[in-house]
């Protein structure tokens, strides 16, 4: 069972940068794609970014420009930096792991609140 686990959320001010780490109890070269995703009051879960154990990337229309999705396979790390925040990219965000691209979904995190706000 792969335990994936999120670290460094928390309160920022617009325009402001967070970078959220997902550290996995596996090799995660082993796992074909790892993402992001977030759900926000209210709303459905949804899609940040993904990338491909070949590191294609692929990013909401929403967060383009703004977000980048790596992998560090060394340390079994994916991480999500999250330049120019918007209030509106409050979430919870998840990361998630497994076999299918752009939306790994057989592996899940607890989440980490990100919040935006002055």
């Amino acid at each position: 069972q792969v335990q994936l686990v999120e670290s460094g959320g928390g309160l920022v001010q617009p325009g402001g940068s967070l970078r959220l780490s997902c550290a996995a109890s596996t090799s995660i070269s082993s796992i074909y794609a790892m993402g992001w995703y977030r759900q926000a009051p209210g709303k459905q879960r949804e899609l940040v970014a993904a990338i491909r154990i070949d590191s294609s990337t692929n990013y909401a229309d929403s967060v383009k420009d703004r977000f980048t999705i790596s992998r560090d396979n060394a340390k079994n790390t994916v991480y999500l930096q999250m330049n120019r925040l918007k209030p509106e990219d409050t979430a919870v965000y998840y990361c998630a792991g497994g076999y299918y691209y752009p939306k790994p979904a057989n592996y899940w995190g607890q989440g980490t609140q990100v919040t935006v706000s002055s």
